[in-house]
């Protein structure tokens, strides 16, 4: 019984993440409650250790895919902190449109972080500043996409910890 309600806590979690929230965080956490109701230690400490350096890698992901995305649109380096920037800020003033406020504000946020920043240099004409910007977003949906499939893979290792 334990197992299953540690299973749809974990489902929860993992439809949270698309939402820009911390839910693989939240299922490190309950993979801690977890250990601590249950008693004993049924995940273990390694696995515990091992999700959250994958819940790590998912944030930096997170985060420089974005900027990544940006320089290989031609952006230059302020528009990449432009996109990361934005899509934080963004992300912030999403919250408070109920369910996807804040996918829809990182999105948001990154593009028009990267084209002001892009913009903004002498060099830079519209169309290149918004090529950038698109490069941005692009980057920031496969930045959560990414962070989903990590977050698939660290509930897939706590379940099969936990039911063991």
């Amino acid at each position: 019984m334990e197992v299953l309600l540690f299973a749809i806590v974990l489902l929860v979690s993992l439809f949270l993440i698309p939402l820009g929230l911390p839910g693989t965080w939240i299922m490190v956490g309950s993979a801690i409650g977890y250990d601590a109701i249950v008693g004993g230690d049924p995940i273990g400490w390694v696995t515990i250790v091992g999700t959250a350096v994958l819940a790590v890698i998912a944030e930096i992901f997170e985060f420089s895919l974005s900027a990544r995305y940006t320089k290989k649109y031609g952006g230059s380096r302020r528009a990449g902190w432009g996109a990361i920037i934005g899509g934080i800020v963004g992300a912030i003033v999403g919250v408070p449109v109920p369910i996807i406020g804040s996918v829809i504000g990182a999105f948001v946020g990154s593009f028009i972080g990267a084209l002001v920043a892009e913009y903004t240099r002498r060099e830079s004409t519209a169309g290149t500043a918004t090529r950038v910007a698109t490069g941005a977003l692009i980057g920031r949906v496969v930045a959560a996409a990414m962070k989903t499939g990590i977050g698939v893979v660290i509930a897939a290792w706590l379940v099969a910890a936990a039911a063991m």
